[in-house]
């Protein structure tokens, strides 16, 4: 009788405290909107706009960097990636105009890129067996959920007595420290019919399928609604919210204010996400994926109308980051699962990070609108319609995927 593959190995392990520190940093941008902009007497859109360069650095970053992982070695990537993204931060607490930060995140984004998702997924996995394989895709993409619970408080927590420049160089410390643990990270090889087949081969078998068109045009509605709620939510509620009362629960957790309620909010979406993205990552070994997708975008945008639509209290505040946390990172479990079940694991970091540049061409259209809308009406309504509208647009368009893998030829 055959031994069962652990779900937890090293690789597993290692790739998931990556992933935590590359988020947690990640994640605290939008924190630093308001304190950034009141500093230097900056509109809203020039921060924006730097956090909007980051995330498309981050997309375009994400194919090269599965590339160079798949040719040059998976750790190589990595470091290359912590050694960028560490120095895009250093540059950025020196960045004094809005034109140098928008250059700087430039090299924040390549580095998430290098330390995120596209990376981290493919080598988790090819190190998993067939059948741990969804749930560590799940486990992996939650522990970037992880970072998202303790990423903005602590930066709003050392705010409180460093500057927002002195707290950008901790957060670079952080990222360099991590490259310590990548001796542990042992991943196999490609198998022998996937190493037959050219990357190239593999990427035009991609693109002459509609249903990999179908998963890359999906995507970008995520990446619209994460970009826009992780950059913007924060102060959204802080101008927006009505106030907390004395007595409440929120007010007796020490949340007495709707800045500190911004803050919570992001890290109350990580903590729901880890469970929802760990659900998906069961219920994609299950059931079929396609189905799956369209049931979160459409749980996602009833959830963003319905919060809109009603006064936005710090109640209101609190349900909707439970409920659209539950649904925030479970796209990703079940798009790389799909894509590493439709066209292996070979070139999955590659074909990943193509899928993924669609998500963050989504992640700048949602910051920069963010912002730029913002200037122009003093409030996020709209902007925020129109990610009701792309998360209906996604639900739909994953019905027509074709869940089958084709045999490559030989």
């Amino acid at each position: 009788m055959q031994a069962r593959t652990p779900l937890f190995t090293p690789v597993l392990i290692v790739g998931c405290i990556i992933v935590l520190v590359s988020f947690a940093v990640r994640s605290s941008f939008g924190v630093f909107q308001i304190p950034i902009a009141q500093e230097f007497g900056w509109l809203r859109s020039e921060f924006s706009l730097a956090i909007a360069i980051q995330n498309l650095a981050w997309g375009i970053g994400q194919p090269i960097f599965g590339a160079i992982s798949e040719k040059l070695g998976d750790k190589k990537a990595i470091v290359l990636g912590a050694v960028v993204y560490a120095t895009g931060l250093v540059l950025s607490s020196f960045a004094v105009t809005p034109e140098a930060h928008q250059v700087y995140e430039i090299l924040v984004g390549f580095g998430i890129a290098g330390t995120g998702f596209g990376v981290i997924l493919a080598v988790v996995g090819r190190a998993s067996s067939d059948e741990n394989r969804s749930m560590s895709l799940a486990i992996a993409t939650a522990a970037g959920s992880g970072g998202q619970i303790f990423g903005p408080p602590l930066a709003q927590w050392m705010l409180s007595f460093l500057s927002w420049q002195e707290t950008f160089l901790v957060f670079a410390a952080l990222i360099l420290a991590m490259v310590a643990l990548l001796p542990l990270m042992r991943a196999p090889a490609a198998s022998k019919v996937e190493v037959q087949e050219s990357m190239g081969a593999t990427l035009l078998r991609a693109f002459r399928d509609p249903s990999y068109t179908f998963i890359f045009v999906g995507f970008f509605s995520c990446g619209y609604q994460l970009g826009f709620v992780t950059a913007h939510f924060p102060a959204m509620i802080t101008e927006m919210c009505g106030p907390i009362a004395p007595g409440s629960m929120l007010a007796g957790l020490g949340v007495t204010s709707t800045s500190a309620l911004g803050a919570v909010a992001i890290s109350l979406i990580g903590l729901a996400n880890i469970g929802g993205t760990l659900l998906a990552g069961w219920a994609g070994k299950h059931y079929q994926k396609k189905y799956l997708l369209a049931g979160v975008y459409t749980g996602r945008t009833i959830a963003a109308a319905a919060f809109i639509m009603m006064p936005i209290t710090p109640m209101s505040v609190v349900v909707f980051s439970l409920v659209m946390g539950s649904l925030w990172l479970a796209t990703v479990p079940l798009t790389s699962g799909l894509v590493a079940h439709l066209y292996g694991l070979r070139f999955m970091a590659t074909l990943y990070g193509i899928v993924f540049f669609s998500h963050q061409l989504g992640s700048f259209l949602g910051v920069w609108l963010g912002g730029r809308m913002y200037d122009a009406h003093g409030d996020y309504t709209m902007v925020w319609w129109i990610g009701v509208g792309v998360g209906a647009f996604s639900a739909v368009v994953h019905l027509p995927i074709r869940e089958r893998r084709e045999a490559v030829a030989a």
